[in-house]
Parts: structure tokens; C-alpha cells; sequence
């Protein structure tokens, strides 16, 4: 059995000079969390909404962007993931009145699974008095089809300007100048609540089985102690052995192991709960499975609850070992919080 992480050594790429990915035949993953809330940034801060006809207004603020974003290359075909939550504050004026009314704009569905005319924008004032349902009126409209044409730019970026390089010409097209373009194909991985197991299908004709498990183990020290040691990032690399990136706050990214683990924080309960979008870097690219973590303090120790949904069935013992081996028996070695006995 492969070590947590490696993948199968049959994949090892030998044909090219520098050993990457020939012919582009392999899953590559690219991270694009990060670049997109810029991205979103750059195009929505400061946006103006004008209407000679009524007045001017402007986005001021990304209040909240949560979600996450990748490009994933196989076959030399694009496949894009990306779900976004947006919450911008907007300020502005009528004609003639030196009223300023200030609201909210709601984009809850910038996902790959919607087309630019299925995009929500949601418009809400939050000032009332004279002229604030004429402005409102001019945000749900003109507004809502700014911003929502805008927001699209995002996504046309991230397919474009996001992916230069991810393609590598094979060994003809390297010596021939060849300019053939990558297909490009939404992805299909979403995650789903049923605790049974799944069939995904996935773009390159094969089906994908998952299935969730769950565990419990008890720690000798306190809920707060157990928390730090997972969401501390020299704790983590205390326990993990080497570099882990992370930061342990909603939308927050996480690598350990060299990038064998990746993924997301989406909740966090000091002391109480953690919820994570947690991937192998072995697994299909672009999947996730979401690992939800509670703690209960009892009198004499602490006890973890790990439940993990839409695990690749194929997967499921490799990743459990992989937790006890690489998280909770070493978090116990290092930390000296060894299990009570029964």
C-alpha cells in the first residue's frame, strides 16, 4: 500500500525533459482562492452604477466573499470550480439631493453550476426618507445588471487570464508552434448531504463512489488544548512534522504535508467545533469532502468526534489510516496527550 498521499507510482511522467505532465494527460490542480477574491475585488470596488435619470451610486465595499475557487487540467481539457457567496455594500445620491442612501447587494450563487442569466442579484437599501424607494428601485434594476455583468467578468478571467500555463504543449506541439486551444468544461463535483454511498459522474466518462465514515477518540488534556493543537499553526507543524500553511479562520486555506492536505476552514467554535472542505492531493482534482470536528470536554479528557462526508470509496481506508497515523497518534506522541485507558 502506497504511503497517505503518494500517488500511484504508474503516473510518474518520464517522456518530457523536465518530467511534467505529458501530453497533458494527468490531473493538475491550481489553487485560485486566493487570485479570485482579488479578482473580485479589482472589479467590484468602485464600480459606478450612473443613471442620468435618476442618480449615481457606487460599490464601496466587499463585505463578505466566501467560497472557493480551482482550475484543474486534464487531457488538456479545463475544468473549473468555483462557488462564491458575495455580500457589497453600496453608497449613493439621487439627482439634485445631497441625501446619501447607502445599501446592499447579494450575489449568493456565483457558482460553476450557473450561467450569467441565472446569477441572483439582490439589491437592499438600508436608508429610508425621501428618494430612498427611487434609489432602491435603481439598484434592483440598473444595478443588479451592472454588477452582474461585472461578476461574469470574474469568471471569464479565472477561465482565461487565471489558467495561462496550465495547458503544456506535448512533444509535436512544442517543436511545432502549434496554438490549439484547451476544451473547457464546467466541473461536476458538488458535494451532497446523504450519508449513503454516491455515484458522481465525473467529465472524462468515469463514475466516482464516496461514501462518508466517522471516528472518536479521546485526548488527556482540554477541548481549548485539542483545538490549538489543530488550528495553531506551529502546533500543526509541530504534530505534521514539517511547513503547514494555514490559517484557522472562515474561508481560511490550510496545506500540511507538503501538500498532500489542502482545503478550507467554513466553521470554527474554539474549544467546540471545526468544519472543513478537506482534500487528499491523490483524489480527483477538484473534490472535496467536508470533515466536521466536535470536542467535548469531560471531567478527565477530551473527547473528538470526526465525521467525513463524500470520501472516494476507494479512498476510505487509506484516509482513515491516514488520520490515525498522521493526525491523532502524533498529535498524542507529541503533545504527550495520550488516551485515557478504558
Amino acid at each position: 500500500m502506497a504511503k497517505w498521499g503518494e500517488g500511484d507510482p504508474r503516473w510518474i511522467v518520464e517522456e518530457r525533459p523536465d518530467a511534467t505532465n505529458v501530453n497533458n494527460w494527468h490531473w493538475t490542480e491550481k489553487n485560485a482562492a486566493a487570485w479570485s477574491k482579488n479578482k473580485l475585488e479589482q472589479l467590484l470596488v468602485g464600480l459606478v452604477i450612473d443613471d442620468d435619470k435618476v442618480g449615481r451610486a457606487e460599490i464601496t465595499k466587499i463585505e463578505k466573499c466566501e467560497g472557493d475557487a480551482s482550475a484543474n487540467n486534464r487531457k488538456a481539457k479545463l475544468i473549473f470550480f468555483y462557488e462564491w457567496d458575495l455580500k457589497l455594500e453600496w453608497k449613493g445620491k439621487l439627482n439634485g439631493s445631497d441625501v446619501e442612501h447607502d445599501g446592499v447587494v447579494n450575489i449568493p450563487n456565483l457558482s460553476d453550476e450557473n450561467d450569467e442569466e441565472d446569477l441572483d442579484v439582490n439589491a437592499t437599501i438600508k436608508s429610508t426618507g425621501d428618494g430612498a424607494e427611487v434609489m432602491k428601485e435603481m439598484m434592483r434594476k440598473k444595478g443588479a445588471d451592472i454588477v452582474r455583468k461585472k461578476t461574469w467578468e470574474y469568471v471569464n478571467a479565472l477561465k482565461t487570464e487565471f489558467t495561462s500555463g496550465m495547458i503544456l504543449p506535448s512533444n509535436k506541439e512544442a517543436g511545432s508552434g502549434s496554438d490549439t486551444k484547451p476544451a473547457v468544461s464546467k466541473s461536476v463535483f458538488n458535494s451532497s448531504p446523504n450519508n449513503v454511498q454516491k455515484m458522481e459522474k465525473l467529465e472524462i466518462g468515469a463514475k466516482l463512489s464516496t461514501l462518508p465514515f466517522s471516528d472518536t477518540q479521546q485526548f488527556k488534556c482540554t477541548a481549548l488544548e485539542l483545538y490549538n493543537a489543530l488550528t495553531l499553526p506551529e502546533m500543526v507543524q509541530a504534530f505534521t512534522g514539517g511547513a503547514a500553511e494555514l490559517r484557522a479562520e472562515p474561508n481560511g486555506v490550510f496545506q500540511l504535508l507538503g501538500g498532500n492536505i489542502s482545503g478550507t476552514f467554513t466553521e470554527l467554535e474554539p474549544a467546540r467545533r471545526i468544519v472543513q472542505q478537506w482534500r487528499l492531493k491523490s483524489w480527483p482534482a477538484g473534490h472535496h469532502s467536508t470533515v466536521t470536528i466536535e470536542l467535548e470536554q469531560k471531567e478527565d479528557m477530551t473527547e473528538l468526534r470526526l465525521n467525513q462526508k463524500e470520501v472516494p470509496a476507494s479512498e476510505l481506508e487509506r484516509t482513515r489510516q491516514g488520520w490515525q497515523r498522521y493526525y491523532w497518534d502524533s498529535i498524542r506522541r507529541v503533545f504527550g496527550y495520550g488516551a485515557a485507558l478504558l
